[in-house]
């Protein structure tokens, strides 16, 4: 397989001979007004380019995953520029039926069994946040790839370390995990995503696998740099262990 990070928490993810985009978030930098109530209140929206043209990134898509529907993931110049037949995968129906009022004639809510093109995609459960703040953040998902030619991914999306992230590592054995870890937060409420215990735990939970850290960096409530990350990883020496891909790089496994 070969996962691109493209930024924030959009990837390509090539597998077992399909290419999938995940979480398109394909505006210019600064499009739109900061998050509210937090930090970087003075910057818009994404706070970096893109690291190639949006053709590039939407040329042979085989299909589109969007594990929520947040404008960080799933935005406006995405929903413009995507070829309205293309196939979408959503996390439940009341997100397909949104898609499809943007316009996606061929959207699908992921299922624990949804497969497509020979692939297994395996929905999987996540929490955006911790106590209180679930209730503003809303529902979201991950998603688990196995294909016999290829290396279990598992995708885990805008999730905090909690007992189905561990569920699911144990269930599914994943050799790749892709986390979201900015540990974005507001100023109340606490984690949003993964910080860089979280990414600890998700280690330790999985010690084997190779860990990319996507989702950094790109919009303003962000509170976790990729250069205290990378110190912490050093520290625990699992650096070659949890890769944190800048904006445009790639990985073949």
């Amino acid at each position: 397989m070969n996962i691109k990070q493209i930024r924030n928490a959009t990837l390509i993810v090539e597998y077992a001979g399909k290419k999938f985009l995940i979480d398109p978030m394909l505006a210019e930098k600064g499009t739109y007004p900061p998050f509210p109530n937090s930090l970087r209140q003075d910057q818009f929206n994404p706070l970096v380019s893109l690291p190639t043209s949006i053709e590039n990134i939407i040329h042979d898509i085989d299909a589109v995953i969007v594990t929520h529907l947040h404008l960080d993931h799933f935005d406006d110049v995405a929903k413009e520029v995507l070829p309205k037949d293309i196939k979408m995968f959503v996390q439940n129906e009341e997100d397909a039926a949104e898609v499809r009022n943007a316009g996606f004639q061929n959207v699908d809510a992921l299922q624990e069994d949804t497969v497509f093109e020979g692939i297994q995609l395996i929905k999987t459960k996540g929490e955006h946040g911790r106590g209180e703040i679930l209730k503003l953040a809303g529902l979201v998902c991950g998603v688990v790839f196995k294909h016999s030619n290829e290396k279990t991914l598992y995708v885990a999306g805008d999730t905090v370390w909690y007992d189905a992230v561990q569920e699911v590592i144990d269930t599914n054995k994943p050799e790749i995990i892709v986390v979201n870890g900015g540990n974005n937060q507001f100023f109340e409420g606490g984690s949003l995503i993964m910080g860089k215990e979280d990414i600890y735990e998700v280690y330790k939970s999985a010690p084997n696998a190779q860990i990319i850290v996507s989702h950094m960096e790109a919009v303003n409530h962000w509170t976790l740099s990729k250069k205290e990350l990378k110190s912490f990883l050093d520290e625990k020496g699992i650096s070659s262990t949890v890769l944190i891909p800048e904006d445009g790089e790639s990985y073949s496994l």
